[in-house]
């Protein structure tokens, strides 16, 4: 198998989004990662989450060391992601995988897609390590050229590993209660204070946030600092490893308990820019859990079609049955169009590294809309899955439990669902977000009326007053990340029919659209090609020269 051809909509949509030398590039990449991603990743993946990193804090002569002992499965799959395929390099440098120039982001979101397809929980140091990287580059390039370039490097001598320490157990979301207090030292600071969600503790170099004298209060105190894992003098840093949680999923990377007890640190950028830097950093890092999300609704989706093709009930299969067809339907369609939200995010991160305003405000706004809605959609869509294989989906020995244990972490790290819908909500009064999302995409004619009625709505809710705004604003979130998803399904629909005659994309389009306007809505077009819908075959488009529905 080769999650890459098994693939009904990735090629297609990488068509439409990059360039023909890109995608020439790229292409056998994603057959290499693609049958990586269904063999021997997939395997070792199982082994990393069934033997989750163990804490030694102590060595055998009592002397603290508090290191991170990792299964050999884990050094495996950190191989493939950061040394074979350079993913938390290739937005950093040229030269990454054979490229001329940096990696564009839809060519880095798009082989991780396939790679969290099999192992999720490498995703979250490799993110932090890309993260990491980034916010060195924009905010402190001089200072840590050392930094970014073994954050950027795939030489397994050479690579560092990154991490991100923000969450204090009396602050949580609330990042301007942070205690964590800096002392400047002459030529450094020190770090004292405690961190109770640090995921990737053993991490080279750490990026946190800490309380500077005389700064203010809130976010405004807090300044940015890298806290290495070593002093320069090669002698461990102080940073404490408490305990490693047991969390219910991403089993196969530490998380932990953290506290800095005078830890050596340099500060990042401008002090009083602090939080304004981590939110740069945060931002990105969302982007990177929506993907995540969309890969895991992909897993689950194959899985299901292809349990569904093999299991005979009262004699016939259960994908032939019209309400199993009923209920993959939306799993399909939810699955396809997050990931054209997930490259055309990605697309816009491009534009906006390249200079382009308007790109950047596009991107600040499509982040949140995609961890909020594609985040709480793959909890569903891993749940379905599990029920759709029955007894057997429930046991550990499939895969269907670690899709669901993980899905869920996507919904709290960097920001629970209501955190990210306030988020959205500061994007429409400080940028009129819903105004430019719909001036972006309200220009075709398919989804023309539901950008105007979502720009009306969005007016007025911002008349409201501030607590009615709050309540009300998760729910239009969901609207306006689904009527983005709409368009690119048409956008590609478009595409489709120009350059290739095929009717798939536009079938897909149409009962996404269907579905929106009535979650009963059964298209009967798209249950009469109900196997191009599932494996990606072609569809005339003399076929949908009208809709009906079921």
């Amino acid at each position: 198998m080769n999650y890459a051809d098994r693939d009904p909509v990735l090629r297609s949509a990488l068509d439409r989004v990059l360039s023909v030398e890109d995608r020439d590039r790229v292409e056998p990449l994603l057959v290499e990662l693609g049958e990586l991603a269904a063999g021997e990743l997939d395997r070792q993946a199982a082994l990393a989450d069934a033997n989750p990193p163990r804490l030694v804090q102590y060595a055998p002569d009592g002397t603290r060391i508090d290191e991170v002992d990792f299964h050999p499965a884990h050094d495996k799959v950190a191989a493939i992601a950061y040394e074979r395929f350079g993913l938390a390099a290739m937005s950093h440098r040229p030269g990454v995988l054979g490229w001329p120039t940096k990696v564009p982001h839809t060519v880095k979101y798009a082989l991780s897609y396939l790679y969290v397809q099999s192992e999720f929980g490498m995703a979250c140091p490799l993110s932090m390590t890309d993260s990491a990287a980034r916010i060195l580059r924009l905010f402190d390039p001089e200072r840590y050229a050392d930094e970014i370039a073994a954050l950027s490097s795939t030489d397994p001598e050479l690579r560092a590993t990154g991490a991100m320490f923000m969450t204090e157990k009396q602050g949580g979301t609330d990042v301007g209660l942070t205690e964590t207090v800096a002392a400047e030292q002459g030529d450094h600071w020190i770090l004292t204070g405690k961190k109770w969600f640090a995921s990737n503790p053993s991490a080279d170099v750490i990026l946190t946030l800490a309380r500077v004298p005389g700064q203010g209060e809130g976010t405004r105190g807090l300044g940015m600092f890298l806290v290495p894992r070593l002093r320069p003098d090669g002698t461990r840093n102080a940073i404490r490893i408490d305990r490693l949680k047991d969390k219910l999923g991403s089993r196969s990377i530490a998380s932990g308990e953290v506290t800095l007890d005078e830890a050596y640190a340099t500060p990042v950028g401008q002090l009083a820019n602090g939080f304004r830097q981590m939110a740069e950093m945060l931002n990105v890092s969302r982007l990177s859990n929506a993907m995540r999300a969309t890969a895991l609704m992909r897993r689950a989706v194959r899985e299901s079609v292809d349990h569904t093709r093999v299991r005979e009930v009262f004699g016939k299969p259960l994908f032939d049955q019209p309400l199993m067809r009923a209920t993959l339907l939306p799993m399909i369609l939810d699955t396809e169009a997050a990931l054209h939200l997930v490259l055309e995010a990605a697309a816009r991160l491009t534009a906006s590294d390249d200079g382009d305003a308007d790109a950047r405000a596009l991107v600040r706004v499509l982040t949140p809309l995609a961890k909020h809605t594609l985040c709480k959609r793959a909890r569903t869509v891993t749940g379905e899955a599990m029920e759709i294989r029955g007894g057997n989906g429930y046991i550990e020995d499939w895969v269907n439990p670690r899709l669901v244990r993980d899905a869920h972490l996507g919904s709290i790290w960097e920001g629970s669902s209501n955190v990210i819908a306030l988020d959205v909500l500061r994007c429409m009064r400080r940028q009129n977000a819903h105004t430019t999302l719909a001036d972006t995409y309200g220009d075709r004619p398919a989804t023309a009326e539901r950008w105007e009625t979502l720009r009306k709505k969005g007016d007025e809710l911002l008349q409201l007053p501030q607590d009615e705004q709050e309540m009300r604003v998760g729910r239009y979130a969901d609207e306006l990340t689904r009527a983005v998803m709409e368009t690119l399904l048409y956008d590609q629909a478009d595409h489709e029919a120009r350059t290739s005659g095929d009717g798939r994309a536009l079938l897909v389009a149409r009962a996404y659209t269907a579905l929106a306007d009535d979650p009963a809505a059964l298209p009967r077009t798209a249950l009469d090609h109900f196997a191009a819908l599932a494996d990606g075959g072609q569809v005339p488009l003399a076929d949908l020269q009208e809709t009906h529905r079921a």
